[in-house]
């Protein structure tokens, strides 16, 4: 099955779509393989057209890691794995509406994320994503050298975070019922399978430097925040009902684009399990 694969890059710096292969039947080892080479070349890989109920798409995130719930939003009864991300007609805010990398405040962030498009609006909804590789190694050699000797303290209390759950929160609960996490991470990540460091902040969770207060961390934070989300640094992907994306949370951001007003999307989702970032 590995050999009908189809690769096409979709931008300069990260992101490929794969095609020829369905994603609803049993993976073999070397599909899977090679699937996930492609993904570690690439970062974040997209297929088209994949009929997959919950089992399947549950069966399916198996085949590269370990599900885990997501810590803020309940999953679905029978499968808590899976969380429904969805924006209604009458909503104006969306969920995780902001550049982040997949809850960078546990102490074991998320080593990949799988999502699965269920209702799509007719024109936007796209997601952006950003190659943070690619953000570390355009710095200057010293400003990397600074980076690797930082920390960053990462929060789930950020305003800008709580302002994207808000309508999610409506259905489950006050904000204030909701467990506040905190975590400190290495600034420049290396990535535990392919070497290479890659930059490990990002607006929506890193909150300061550790050691330093917010204000003395704000203005490098700032700049970096801005620098890593790079036109030349991103791909945008354009949903369709059954298409699929998985990214690399250890060295990808993404922003879902909040631009379909009056139209509903769903997206159901699925993280794996990841290791403490060194």
């Amino acid at each position: 099955m590995a050999t009908e694969l189809t690769v096409t890059q979709i931008a300069g710096s990260l992101g490929a779509e794969i095609s020829g292969i369905d994603l609803a039947s049993d993976l073999g080892d070397d599909a899977a393989t090679a699937i996930r080479a492609i993904w570690l070349e690439h970062q974040v890989v997209f297929f088209r057209d994949q009929h997959l109920d919950a089992d399947r798409f549950l069966h399916l995130a198996t085949r590269f890691g370990t599900p885990t719930p997501y810590p803020l939003v309940p999953g679905f009864d029978d499968h808590p794995e899976i969380i429904a991300v969805t924006k209604l007609p009458h909503e104006t805010v969306n969920f995780g509406g902001i550049w982040h990398s997949d809850t960078t405040y546990l102490d074991h962030p998320p080593m990949a994320t799988l999502l699965l498009a269920r209702e799509v609006p007719p024109v936007g909804g796209d997601t952006v994503f950003a190659d943070m590789y690619a953000a570390f190694e355009t710095l200057s050699p010293a400003l990397q050298d600074v980076l690797r000797s930082l920390r960053a303290v990462n929060s789930s209390a950020l305003a800008d975070v709580s302002k994207t759950r808000e309508d999610r929160i409506r259905q489950h609960g006050e904000a204030s019922d909701l467990p506040d996490y905190e975590a400190v991470h290495p600034v420049v990540r290396v990535h535990p399978e392919t070497g290479r460091e890659a930059l490990f902040v990002n607006v929506a969770h890193t909150a300061r430097f550790e050691g330093m207060t917010d204000d003395e961390s704000r203005p490098l934070l700032e700049y970096l925040f801005r620098h890593q989300v790079r036109p030349e640094f991103t791909c945008r992907f354009s949903w369709r009902v059954g298409s699929l994306a998985m990214w690399d949370n250890r060295c990808v951001q993404h922003n879902p684009v909040n631009d379909y007003a009056g139209h509903t999307r769903t997206m159901h989702r699925i993280t794996l399990e990841g290791d403490r970032p060194r």
